[in-house]
């Protein structure tokens, strides 16, 4: 027999027993069973998001929301025996991101994501990992500090976001004659800033603070008003598939009572590569210590 079939076959006998194996660690998961089968952990990320997930120079994805869902990883190679697991980028958007988790094509979802009750019903949620809430952004002088002033004016809103819900009930609360634009993702409604085809952009003060940030020209730009939502960020994961919420869950509870996840925030936001001065509040501060039990 030729000795190089002779060895393929043992390599495929020697893969098939790693893979069943690695499927027999992965328990009643089906998430933990699907990356086992595809030798990869899908994550979900954002383009623009910063500094929770956005590409770096390197052209890959990097941010606080990637550092924690790189530690998941590690988490699942462990449970599953596999250190050669491979990690697959998956570009998603607001609306995108819920379909993409919830039909399994990514098996974490390591963005900006705001925890409610509605997404509940197609999505989990890992452990709370920042808190911030709707502003809006604007240029500086454009007489713009409340939602109020852009009576007449046109903001842009971007699809299928917590934003998108709370400006436009707002703008029906009070009766404003708003023009609300549409938007794919964050750096198209910037865009749209910049070049004054809109007045405003709206969306959660950290990534407006994150977007002036890494404008041309920082100066020319404010993020005003009161908060128009609550908004608690977390990882998302599949809904139904309690075995993989759990590993998730344990590893954020290790980093939350160790500090490292405190270390790990402070390198992205005290003030991090960007720029955004945003120390951890005393609420997150308690969030993490709270979440850090059981142990």
């Amino acid at each position: 027999m030729n000795k190089f079939i002779t060895y393929t076959a043992l390599g495929a006998v020697i893969l098939t027993g790693m893979i069943g194996t690695a499927i027999a660690d992965a328990g009643d998961s089906p998430t933990l069973k699907r990356i086992a089968e595809r030798g990869e952990v899908s994550i979900g990320h954002r383009e623009t998001s910063i500094p929770f997930s956005y590409i770096g120079e390197d052209k890959e994805p990097i941010g606080y929301s990637i550092d924690i869902c790189l530690k998941i990883v590690d988490a699942i190679k462990a449970q599953l025996g596999n250190n050669d697991l491979k990690v697959k980028y998956v570009p998603v958007t607001g609306q995108t991101r819920i379909p993409l988790i919830a039909n399994g094509t990514i098996d974490l979802e390591c963005g900006s994501t705001t925890n409610n009750l509605t997404r509940q019903k197609q999505v989990s949620y890992l452990s709370t990992t920042f808190i911030t809430g709707t502003k809006i952004a604007s240029k500086k002088g454009s007489g713009i500090t409340e939602i109020e002033d852009l009576n007449g004016k046109i903001i842009g809103l971007s699809s299928g976001t917590t934003n998108e819900k709370a400006i436009k009930a707002v703008i029906a609360e009070k009766g404003l004659d708003v023009k609300v634009v549409p938007v794919k993702d964050h750096s198209q409604g910037w865009l749209a800033l910049e070049t004054d085809r809109i007045d405003a952009y709206g969306s959660d003060d950290v990534l407006l603070f994150g977007l002036i940030s890494k404008s041309k020209d920082p100066s020319k730009y404010q993020v005003t008003g009161r908060y128009l939502s609550f908004d608690p960020y977390a990882i998302m994961v599949p809904r139904n598939d309690s075995t993989f919420e759990r590993l998730g869950r344990v590893v954020m509870s290790d980093l939350m009572r160790s500090g490292e996840m405190h270390e790990m925030y402070n390198s992205w936001f005290a003030p991090g590569p960007t720029n955004i001065n945003m120390p951890l509040s005393d609420t997150l501060k308690t969030g993490f210590e709270i979440q850090a039990f059981p142990n």
